[in-house]
């Protein structure tokens, strides 16, 4: 009798269980149906009634960007150009010439040559400035279109002309395009006294990265016997998942549990294990700051949970949402946020709560959380705050006046134009006197820094207009700023002329000449480099003494 009960309790609440999940699934599915068909007749109603003339792409376009602003601020639409974009990066190659572009002043100007790509081949230069491709004009061209002029089939040609600095005609260039691998393995180098720690910089998590990572440990291996590894994921944004756990799984043993996605929806929930046995034993650090996210964190998160290395450098962003895309009608396609990451520990890393406000309310968690998460060893890790080194090796922030040098192109001009006049030299190290001629172009360009002080004076200066005696005072002002700017400049040399020297190196060497001078100057890579020298303090480290 009592297993008959049970038999039909089971029944009755199973079944209403059942009726209660299709019940909610015909509920959003009518919700999502009465809202579309509100919206549809909105938009088709603005499109063809308003009393004024109504785009109706950029008005659609207007309201889908608005919907999405609820949410977080990497669930987006790809319009074609972007799309394009996407697909390039995720097949890891295309075909196009080899230049990394930007713009100074309104100009197309190459900021470096692919190396090895067509572009470096023919003697394109930092610093050249883009004026027509295939006879297009570039004026007023958006980068998405520049990419779009210099893609094409491999062995296409593609015609260039450019205005290089101390040349007084257009240079033409026929380049033949051909097939431009996007390396995820921006650099290695073998580092330290003895040359016998290896350094590999992992610029993003694409398709290839960890068999890259696997290649890269192989040939310096082969240069050196390693006792050491520094794994650079600075400003590395992160991209595809199974990458990341490929590359965990060079660093640690079979059956470990790496990172676990968390969603709403149950397809969408997977645990990610190591499943290789182990490819690099010797100690390792991975470098990170606040430009690290997403895949990157999930790396130096599971290694610093599972103990296996140590983490140098600066907190890391903090994301820690799982993205997947979408396809769309007409070439486009949307990335949408589908699920949470967990490390090992059992903590989430993402340190901005989108839950409530959308994107542009979102709220940063300061605190860490009340919850307590330990590593293998016992030692314990926050949660919600992105990944915290072991130790903190702070970088200084560039000061406003190094940040308007930056952004208005004043060091790489300079370096362009010092270059055009001192090309036979080899810049082993900073040329003496750079300062003060980089000084004398400043003023010879009549260079303005960004100042708040001159914006308040110039406001001062048409407030008071008239009144006797105002303008004596003004000038007075002005000379106070003119040389507390000075004084900001000389306080800014060391960075400044590091800066002009990088710049001069990549231009007699290329981008690999650039980054080994930029290591031997990395205040964090050297922290990291004493740390493989010390194996007593990175166990020390490692065995959880908090």
């Amino acid at each position: 009798m009592k297993k008959a009960f049970f038999l039909i309790y089971i029944f009755f609440f199973g079944g209403l269980a059942t009726s209660l999940v299709q019940a909610q699934q015909t509920d959003i599915y009518f919700l999502i149906k009465k809202n579309f068909s509100i919206f549809s007749k909105t938009y088709e109603n603005v499109a063809l009634d308003y009393v004024d003339e109504i785009d109706p792409e950029k008005l659609m376009r207007i309201g889908l960007d608005a919907m999405l602003e609820t949410l977080d601020p990497y669930t987006v639409i790809y319009n074609e150009a972007q799309n394009e974009q996407a697909e390039i990066l995720s097949r890891g190659n295309y075909a196009g010439i080899g230049i990394e572009a930007g713009y100074r002043d309104g100009k197309v100007v190459i900021i470096a040559p692919t190396e090895g790509g067509p572009a470096e081949r023919s003697g394109l230069r930092a610093g050249d400035e883009i004026i027509e491709i295939d006879g297009i004009s570039t004026m007023g061209l958006k980068p998405e279109e520049i990419q779009t002029l210099t893609i094409g089939e491999v062995g296409s040609k593609v015609d260039i002309s450019i205005k290089r600095f101390g040349v007084e005609k257009a240079l033409d260039f026929e380049l033949t395009r051909q097939r431009i691998e996007v390396k995820n393995v921006s650099h290695q180098t073998l580092i330290g006294s003895n040359k016998q720690i290896g350094y590999i910089k992992l610029s993003q998590f694409g398709l290839r990265s960890a068999d890259e990572i696997r290649t890269s440990i192989i040939e310096l291996k082969e240069q050196a016997e390693l006792k050491g590894l520094v794994l650079d994921l600075r400003d590395n944004p992160g991209g595809i998942l199974q990458e990341a756990v490929s590359i965990i799984d060079k660093f640690v043993e079979p059956g470990l549990m790496v990172v676990e996605n968390r969603g709403r929806i149950a397809e969408y929930n997977q645990t990610f294990s190591t499943t290789e046995p182990i490819f690099f034993d010797q100690p390792v650090v991975v470098l990170v700051n606040g430009g690290s996210a997403s895949a990157s964190e999930v790396v130096s998160g599971a290694l610093q949970d599972l103990d296996r290395a140590v983490i140098v450098g600066e907190q890391s962003f903090g994301k820690g949402l799982v993205q997947i895309v979408k396809p769309l009608p007409y070439n486009t396609s949307m990335k949408v946020t589908i699920a949470r990451y967990y490390i090992p520990s059992g903590r989430s890393i993402q340190s901005i709560d989108y839950t409530h406000e959308g994107r542009n309310s979102g709220v940063v968690k300061r605190e860490a959380s009340s919850n307590v998460f330990k590593t293998k060893n016992g030692r314990t890790v926050n949660e919600g705050r992105g990944i915290e080194p072991d130790i903190v090796v702070e970088v200084e922030e560039p000061n406003l006046i190094e940040i308007s040098l930056l952004q208005k192109g004043a060091i790489f001009d300079f370096s362009t134009e010092y270059f055009a006049n001192n090309s036979n030299a080899g810049f082993d190290d900073i040329p003496e006197g750079i300062f003060n001629e980089f000084k004398l172009y400043l003023d010879k360009i009549d260079f303005e820094f960004a100042n708040e002080t001159e914006d308040y004076l110039e406001v001062i200066r048409k407030d008071l207009a008239g009144v006797e005696g105002a303008e004596i005072k003004i000038r007075e002002l002005q000379k106070f700023i003119d040389l507390q700017q000075e004084q900001e400049l000389n306080n800014s040399k060391e960075f400044i002329e590091k800066m002009i020297w990088l710049e001069l190196k990549s231009r007699t060497g290329g981008q690999t000449a650039r980054t080994n001078a930029s290591l031997s100057k990395d205040v964090q890579l050297n922290a990291a480099v004493d740390l493989i020298n010390n194996p007593q303090q990175i166990d020390s480290l490692l065995k959880g003494s908090n």
